[in-house]
């Protein structure tokens, strides 16, 4: 019996390796266990068990194993989602999967040479690693496998009805999804609660709410003027999967965010709220690879106020085709194996592994 390992400290890490573990434990030759968790910060904050971590999930109790135990076991193979990662006893190999994509590339650092191999998402992802000379051109320790967690986005497999009944919405409006990313600075620090409070009053949309489940500021400034917008078409999603409310989205509202250009495969409208101070900390950060030129926000329209932004969710729905081409044609480059990329990653685990096709 083969042995997998993934550890993540937050739910959305979990959520870009779910597809996987949910093919793998459907498997008889071999045993999947999830742990991680985080430690109490210096104040005795911010404590998580692996335990607590998975609560979110239908997985089984027993293949749940707290951070001391992990430590102390031996795997064939090891899964991460953030790249400083945590890692048992002994390992044979160690695979890094990324929980997310966007322009700020803060995966693209030095970090990642700690992994035998990388999913890569997609063939931006492949170039910049080339580019930042971390890999040469050609290296097997790269497999371009996809995003596993978009799959759903694409395959059919949701259904609007489904979705629209678990955000508690009828779809007769518009839907918006606001998703600001959790970086400091971010819009949901400066002008995204009263873009969303005017879009409110308009009564014309139904507005999704999904802030990010770990943001770098725990106070979360401007999180307590969004639930006072709360009705019956202003909607907080509490799910941390975000894949079925970018399904069921007809525009995502955002600044920064990786969900930008995982909606680049539904070629819907995105309006970027704009955050110069957040970018320019970005571009500045000797972590990952800022890059703004490539795709960036070409993908959609930025507002530099709430007027400009009402205004701009008007124009965008009643012109849904606008960057229809930059759209495409990023997510073309931004991603391998659009909806099959669960398949692509099973394929090679087996083999690695020595298996048989399921």
């Amino acid at each position: 019996m083969k042995t997998i390992l993934f550890a993540g400290y937050a739910p959305v890490h979990f959520v870009c390796f779910e597809p996987i573990y949910r093919r793998l434990a459907a498997r008889g030759d071999v045993r999947v266990e999830l742990s991680g968790g985080r430690e109490p910060d210096p104040e005795g904050r911010g404590a998580l068990s692996a335990a607590k971590l998975y609560s979110h999930f239908d997985v089984p109790a027993e293949r749940i194993v707290e951070l001391p135990d992990m430590y102390e076991r031996e795997y064939d193979m090891v899964f991460s989602a953030h790249i400083s990662g945590y890692f048992p006893k002994a390992d044979r190999k160690r695979v890094q999967v990324f929980h997310g994509l966007s322009f700020r590339n803060m995966a693209i650092r030095r970090d990642v040479l700690i992994y035998d191999n990388l999913f890569v998402i997609g063939p931006y992802m492949m170039r910049s690693l080339m580019e930042e000379k971390l890999f040469r051109p050609g290296s097997d320790r790269l497999v371009s496998t996809g995003f596993a967690k978009l799959d759903r986005l694409v395959d059919g497999s949701l259904k609007r009805e489904d979705v629209l009944r678990r955000a508690g919405i009828s779809g007769e409006r518009p839907v918006i999804l606001y998703a600001p990313t959790g970086q400091k600075g971010n819009s949901l620090e400066s002008t995204g609660p009263e873009v969303i409070r005017r879009l409110r009053d308009t009564g014309e949309y139904d507005i999704l709410l999904k802030l990010h489940d770990h943001p770098r500021n725990r106070a979360e400034p401007g999180r307590d003027e969004l639930v006072s917008l709360l009705d019956d078409h202003t909607r907080m999603v509490d799910d941390f999967d975000i894949v079925p409310y970018l399904f069921l989205a007809d525009l995502v509202i955002s600044d920064a965010s990786s969900v930008t250009m995982e909606y680049s495969l539904m070629d819907r409208p995105v309006v970027f709220l704009d955050v110069p101070s957040l970018l320019d900390s970005a571009e500045k950060s000797k972590k990952g690879r800022f890059d703004t030129e490539t795709w960036g926000r070409r993908g959609g329209t930025v507002a530099r106020w709430p007027d400009e932004a009402v205004k701009a969710v008007e124009w965008s729905l009643a012109n849904p085709d606008a960057h229809g081409d930059v759209r495409r044609a990023m997510a073309e480059d931004l991603f391998f194996n659009p909806g099959k990329a669960t398949d692509a990653a099973e394929a090679w685990i087996t083999s690695e592994l020595g298996l048989g096709s399921s």
